[in-house]
């Protein structure tokens, strides 16, 4: 059985996207490898095992293109409603909370946020299927 273990993004400024998912998502430095072209840097936190690549390319001042097949990441946090202050106070500017309930029960809550290079990333109310 295949276990999922991390999901890369492609980011500009180092220790801006290390800064801007500390705040937002307590993810902390687990590794850092360095390489001539390029530097992968692991994020995580005690939540999960799953963790999120970094990867800078070295020299590029350019901001990479998302394109339209990019989705987005997710978080679940235990008070979607607190996160979305904190983070509003934080100025990180998340997007307004939505209830999700195509069937009249609301089935998800949740907001999304960007980080600094535009990546998209969904917070949801634990519970449920979003545990």
């Amino acid at each position: 059985m295949s276990k999922a273990i991390h999901s890369m993004v492609r980011v500009l400024d180092e220790a801006r996207s290390i800064a801007f998912y500390d705040m937002a998502f307590g993810l902390k430095v687990a590794d850092r490898l360095a390489f001539d072209s390029f530097t992968l840097v692991y994020l995580s936190n005690p939540e999960s095992e799953f963790e999120l690549e970094l990867t800078i390319n070295t020299g590029r001042t350019e901001p990479y293109s998302i394109g339209d097949g990019y989705g987005h990441l997710a978080f679940s946090v235990d008070d979607v409603t607190a996160e979305h202050a904190r983070l509003t106070a934080a100025g990180l500017s998340p997007r307004k909370l939505v209830d999700f309930a195509p069937a009249g029960t609301v089935i998800a809550r949740f907001f999304f946020i960007a980080d600094p290079d535009g990546y998209q990333i969904e917070v949801l109310q634990r519970g449920g299927r979003y545990l």
